[in-house]
């Protein structure tokens, strides 16, 4: 039976031919030859043109590359891989009797369609046109999220997994930038599918957990929630948070350090009785006394406020992991590696314990190789088959070598 394999390669040197030297050489060496699909993830300090011609010259035209920024790098197996905000790794699978392809579109005005596009070409090039891939792995740059899965689901519709996460920069300034195939853009969605030989296994979760503070939007308008139960939405939440953003409300500004710990949460399935909920993150306040998000909402819409720790962001990774393991009910010695997404809110809130992060998840697939992306809005698929985006969220893939 063919050899499945999972690599992962970083490095924080600044110079990005360099860096993709060092890391590329490591990959090669690990696998003995080409991948499959390579992923690379970096930060925005890496000059991302380079970079993705870069790639394309190392692994050769054969190799499916994706890729995109994530805010300060990255984090792997061996822990979390920045140094004064740069870093890149890569990540790479050699599956010789799976299929794999990259496609991209540039979003524009039509992100539904851009979906569409990168998810046809990512087929034609997997050679599997016609058929429902495994997995959708995306990366877009944020904003449009919603309409991104809609256009995937639009074409193979709402049963396959769709996991990913939104590009990330470093300074919340739009520097953020997707690369794939030796192509390079700043406002594209990059599309993996994944036709893999043996079975995978994924969870949607956060690190958060529900209070018995709830309330009812009752005016939004898109990304901007304008009422929570006929009052000013950025008063009602200041209220719940007892003084969490008091010194926005005046004139209105960023508020995105101050509300991590307290995002908005809504219901999107039960299992067993136990609540699902994906999360919306107040990343402004408004001059008129809204709220603006990352996520969109829709009137009608019961809001939880939602709590987390620094403790809770930490360990919780670890434990979407093994959720993601018993999803497959897998032996911990069946597991090959993983793919891990986590907001770049809570990395950045917990950042001095990213080893730590890095080491629960590391230890939930048991020592095995996994990249983790940081990301500005995360997407999942939650255990009901249902593909969401939300903000301050953990999507995670896990890889056996179980055959389909």
């Amino acid at each position: 039976m063919p050899t499945r394999q999972i690599a992962t390669a970083s490095s924080t040197e600044e110079n990005t031919k360099s860096a993709i030297a060092e890391c590329y050489s490591s990959l090669h060496e690990q696998l003995g030859r080409a991948p499959s699909l390579l992923m690379a993830y970096y930060s925005d300090t890496h000059d991302s043109a380079e970079m993705s011609r870069l790639l394309r010259a190392s692994a050769g035209e054969e190799v499916q590359v994706h890729g995109a920024s994530s805010c300060l790098g990255a984090m792997t197996e061996t822990g979390f891989h920045s140094k004064e905000g740069v870093g890149v790794s890569l990540w790479a699978i050699d599956d010789p009797e799976g299929d794999y392809g990259t496609g991209a579109a540039v979003i524009g005005d039509d992100p539904e369609g851009a979906a569409v596009e990168a998810l046809e070409m990512a087929l034609e090039r997997s050679n599997r046109i016609g058929e429902v891939p495994t997995l959708v792995w995306i990366n877009g740059a944020p904003g449009r999220e919603e309409a991104l899965i809609a256009g995937i689901e639009s074409v193979i519709g709402a049963d396959v997994p769709i996991a990913g996460g939104s590009s990330g920069d470093n300074t919340v300034t739009g520097n953020w930038s997707q690369i794939a195939n030796g192509e390079q853009w700043s406002d594209a969605v990059v599309v993996s599918v994944l036709f893999p030989s043996t079975q995978i296994s994924y969870a949607f979760h956060s690190g958060y957990d529900p209070t018995d503070t709830t309330g009812i939007v009752t005016r939004c308008e898109g990304r901007t929630l304008m009422e929570i139960d006929g009052r000013p939405a950025a008063e009602v939440y200041n209220e719940w948070t007892e003084g969490a953003i008091t010194e926005m409300l005046p004139e209105g500004g960023d508020v995105l350090a101050l509300t991590t710990l307290f995002p908005l949460g809504r219901v999107v399935e039960e299992v067993g009785g136990l609540p699902y909920y994906k999360l919306s993150h107040p990343d402004g306040v408004t001059a008129d006394g809204g709220l603006t998000l990352f996520s969109n909402l829709e009137e009608g819409e019961t809001l939880t406020l939602m709590q987390g720790t620094i403790d809770s962001l930490v360990s919780r990774a670890g434990r979407v992991t093994e959720a993601a393991v018993e999803a497959g009910d897998f032996k911990s010695e069946q597991l090959i590696g993983g793919l891990a997404i986590y907001c770049a809110g809570c990395m950045l809130t917990v950042q001095p314990k990213m080893d730590e992060v890095s080491g629960y998840i590391r230890e939930a697939l048991n020592d095995q190789p996994f990249v983790g992306v940081f990301t500005f809005g995360e997407q999942g698929c939650f255990i009901a088959n249902d593909n969401a985006h939300g903000n301050l969220m953990i999507s995670i893939v896990a890889f056996s070598n179980q055959p389909i």
